[in-house]
């Protein structure tokens, strides 16, 4: 048996272009989800898998239609075929139940291992360049202890202000106050009148 899945993205989109495409292919049952792609749950593609008995093909007017990237078709169809559930689209004109069909869905998946590995490849060199500069991963700190030093030099002075103080090393406000919780309050007070008279000085 043929079990159509049609997909439109919104409510006010029309799915009979893909129902008549369904229908033209000989399904006599299908499913229409009006969901987007980024969806993960999607109630009408389940109870089409749960109709659904071994022997029978789902087919989807498109590739897209079934899912939003190669790694997420690919798990779909690996369900569906270790349900011993058939799948076509009909655009590509794709048929696991033929051999060429399965060839494709190997290549497809090889080609999704081959980008993961890259991926992971490229990861693995940024982390080694990063070590290899002295960074060890994540972000660098905002301020440099040269940076704080000269930030409570500024503060000891009541004269200048925190935003003054974070313009004048190019950070926001917010971050002065991560390196320095508790503001002007958090400065030494003999450190704070020593920075005054060099400020007078």
């Amino acid at each position: 048996m043929l079990v159509g899945y049609a997909r439109v993205s919104t409510q006010d989109q029309n799915p009979n272009l893909q129902s008549d495409a369904l229908k033209a292919a000989g399904c006599e049952k299908i499913f229409v989800e009006k969901a987007s792609g980024a969806q993960r749950e999607r109630p009408d593609l389940t109870a089409a898998l749960s109709y659904m008995r071994e022997g029978d093909s789902l087919v989807v007017w498109k590739l897209d239609r079934l899912a939003r990237s190669l790694p997420q078709l690919i798990e779909t169809v690996a369900r569906l075929e270790a349900q011993g559930i058939g799948f076509r689209s009909l655009t590509e004109a794709i048929d696991t139940t033929t051999a060429g069909g399965k060839l494709v869905f190997h290549i497809f998946g090889a080609l999704a291992e081959f980008e993961r590995s890259v991926i992971r490849e490229r990861t693995r060199a940024g982390l080694k360049a990063a070590r290899d500069r002295g960074r060890t991963g994540g972000r660098p700190p905002a301020l440099s202890p040269a940076d704080l030093a000269a930030a409570k030099a500024m503060l000891g002075d009541p004269a200048i202000t925190v935003d003054e103080v974070a313009k004048r090393l190019k950070v926001s406000p917010a971050t002065l106050y991560r390196h320095l919780p508790g503001g002007r309050s958090s400065l030494d007070k003999s450190g704070g009148n020593n920075a005054q008279k060099d400020h007078r000085d």
